[in-house]
């Protein structure tokens, strides 16, 4: 039975629920999971882990901070070890920026570090306007009407493609 740590830095919650699901489906393959939050990723053991994926959503262009500092300080161990990144955007709503090699957030982040994962993808995330704040809906839905995206203020839709994820796990199941 492989060890599998699942590393997420989520804003709203969305990439923590795809994670959620991935340890489900990853679970149902016969691997031991722990899933953990970026901020409580200190506290694992990760030499003693089989595997790594590591999920980090988008907000206003930028992944966590706190992602590429781990992946900094962790990339002796990450690079001998199988291992996964995920990116988590709305911007991946779109067919021409939904593949890791076409998204601008996954390449931006892979030219500021060195470590070249097993498995890359990137999921479309979740907007939930009623659960932002005003400055963040405000921006948002801004950034929404250039892109041509949903601006109704009510507006809660999921854009994530759950077979893609299956498939994800599929994948890092075979690592």
């Amino acid at each position: 039975m492989a060890k599998v740590s699942i590393i997420y830095a989520t804003t709203d919650g969305h990439t923590r629920k795809i994670c959620e699901r991935l340890r489900a489906l990853l679970a149902a393959a016969d691997q031991q999971v722990t899933l953990v939050s970026i901020e409580n990723a200190a506290a694992l053991d990760l030499s003693a882990c089989d595997k790594i994926v590591l999920g980090a959503s988008i907000r206003y262009g930028h992944h966590n901070p706190l992602v590429l500092a781990f992946v900094n300080a962790h990339q002796h161990l990450l690079e001998t070890k199988p291992s996964a990144f995920f990116s988590v955007n709305i911007v991946a709503r779109k067919p021409h920026k939904n593949q890791p090699e076409t998204n601008p957030y996954l390449q931006k982040f892979l030219k500021q570090t060195r470590w070249r994962p097993s498995e890359l993808d990137v999921f479309a995330g979740r907007l939930d306007y009623p659960r932002y704040g005003f400055l963040d809906r405000l921006m948002i839905r801004f950034i929404m009407w250039i892109t041509d995206g949903p601006t109704d203020p009510r507006s809660v839709v999921e854009f994530t493609d759950w077979q893609r994820v299956e498939a994800f796990a599929a994948r890092v199941a075979r690592m």
